[in-house]
């Protein structure tokens, strides 16, 4: 059942029609970027449902081998002739304007979406969307309720921003059922496309603040979010800047957190490695002890929201259990990429400070003999924004080393580069891109950049070490490479 109403004319006549040729037909749809996190499962759910798919790429990854498998061609590079036949065609806010295939696109006539005005169509599709959002923890607070869901009887649909063991490596899920589990971003109010019936909010703080300008426009937005909710809000009663957020807004609202006044929290947490163990208490009553494979105080936070959804959604305490003791966490989130040479290899998404100041605090409790963070700064606006704050948390760590700056949607035309942010961090390693400007932005580059680091690094690491790879970018590949040399020198 849609939510979407047509008003008749305009832009919401338009999606709603669009909606409705989706739900009741099989089309082509067609993905400008089809490989990126926040299009895989906008694929697999419109590929489960039917449809013929298509899209395109600049870089071959195993996102995209997936998508292949799953009977979607897909081309190499973006050029105007590869929308030819598509119905629909939906993009990302990381294709730039001046993308010949983009231009081919709104010249066609072809229903165009970005692909937030596509979630916010999916999410009208169900009656119990539960959307979860937050500046930090989005994706593995939604793969823990995905994960819960998945051992009970409901069909559920799901979308998430990472990879879940629990669906095959996949991240989009088309169930037959009413409940939408859906990672929900705020990044230039994308959000705010979506048609929510439960709002969960983990946390709210600055970032995006090229599009955002201050923390209180952030809170705003989030505000404005939490209105659209049809049943009701879950939210961290610990964090000041959501219960700003949400102040004034009339809706029934259930807490979580790790102070007693909430209505749920949790006591005697436990960490050890990679497991964390603590007690649930619900309206100041234990409903038992839960043990999850992931580390750090900041994951408690997520696994509460994740309860408090399924238990308020009617799933049973030991189900709920069960489900979080096979929990592993998802892809990119403190994923162990290798252990060889007695060297372990992690590789997390983190890329705001307050992130990677909880992963790098996480790592450091975990026993390891040292901690080495390697970092991709991504897009130059937000190095430059949170410079200082980036500056103290990679401090955290005991070595650093930093890649290029990753400017994805963005030009440099505001003079920050890597050897900056390497300078005002003591015993930073970098490796200086004299043309970084231009340079970076070639695969050539970045393939050149991920070698120096992961020679650096090889004559660098000792048993005990762990090297974790930080940011949203394509770190992962410094990671894995690094992790499959270690793995062949031990043989």
């Amino acid at each position: 059942m849609s939510h979407i109403s047509p008003d008749g004319v305009g832009k919401m006549s338009r999606i709603s029609e669009i909606s409705e040729k989706i739900l009741n037909g099989s089309i082509h749809i067609h993905f400008i970027g089809i490989g990126g996190s926040g299009m895989f499962p906008l694929v697999q759910i419109v590929k489960q449902k039917g449809h013929t798919v298509s899209g395109s790429d600049n870089n071959e990854t195993e996102t995209l081998q997936a998508v292949r498998k799953m009977g979607c061609e897909v081309f190499m590079g973006q050029r105007a002739e590869n929308i030819k036949g598509a119905e629909l065609i939906v993009y990302t806010a990381a294709i730039m304007s001046d993308n010949p295939e983009l231009i081919a696109a709104k010249e066609s006539g072809v229903p165009l979406l970005e692909r937030a005005e596509m979630l916010g169509i999916v999410s009208s599709w169900y009656d119990n969307a539960i959307c979860i959002c937050g500046t930090h923890g989005k994706t593995t607070a939604t793969s823990m309720l995905t994960q819960i869901f998945l051992e009970t009887d409901k069909d559920i649909s799901c979308f998430i921003g990472g990879k879940l063991k629990a669906l095959g490596g996949g991240s989009g899920r088309a169930g037959s059922g009413d409940t939408f589990v859906c990672e929900s971003c705020e990044f230039e109010d994308h959000f705010l496309k979506m048609y929510p019936d439960t709002v969960v909010i983990l946390n709210v703080d600055a970032d995006h603040l090229d599009y955002f300008k201050t923390l209180d426009n952030i809170k705003k937005s989030f505000g404005k979010f939490a209105e659209k909710a049809t049943k009701g809000l879950i939210v961290n009663g610990d964090d000041e800047n959501t219960l700003e957020a949400i102040r004034g807004i009339d809706k029934p609202t259930v807490t979580f957190g790790l102070s007693e006044s909430n209505d749920y929290f949790a006591k005697d947490i436990s960490i050890r490695g990679l497991e964390t163990v603590f007690e649930v208490f619900k309206k100041g009553v234990s409903m038992g002890k839960v043990t999850v494979h992931v580390a750090g105080e900041h994951n408690v936070y997520n696994a509460l929201a994740a309860i408090a959804a399924a238990d308020q959604n009617g799933v049973g305490f030991d189900k709920i259990c069960a489900a979080m003791s096979k929990f592993t966490g998802a892809a990119r989130r403190f994923e162990k990429i290798a252990y060889a040479r007695g060297i372990t290899v992690v590789d997390d998404y983190a890329h705001h400070p307050a992130e990677l100041a909880a992963v790098l605090t996480e790592a450091k409790q975990c026993g390891f003999e040292r901690v080495i963070a390697v970092f991709q700064p991504f897009t130059y606006s937000r190095t430059k924004i949170l410079f200082d704050d980036f500056v103290k948390c990679l401090q955290i760590a005991d070595m650093v080393v930093l890649t290029d700056i990753m400017g994805s949607r963005e030009k440099n035309d505001i003079g920050i580069y890597t050897r900056d942010l390497a300078k005002a961090i003591p015993g930073c390693v970098f490796f200086d891109c004299p043309n970084e400007i231009a340079d970076a932005q070639t695969a050539k580059r970045k393939e050149e950049n991920f070698d120096e680091i992961i020679a650096y690094l090889l004559g660098e690491l000792k048993a005990g070490d762990v090297v974790i790879t930080l940011g949203c970018g394509d770190a992962y590949k410094l990671s894995k490479k690094l992790g499959a040399i270690l793995e062949k020198e031990e043989n």
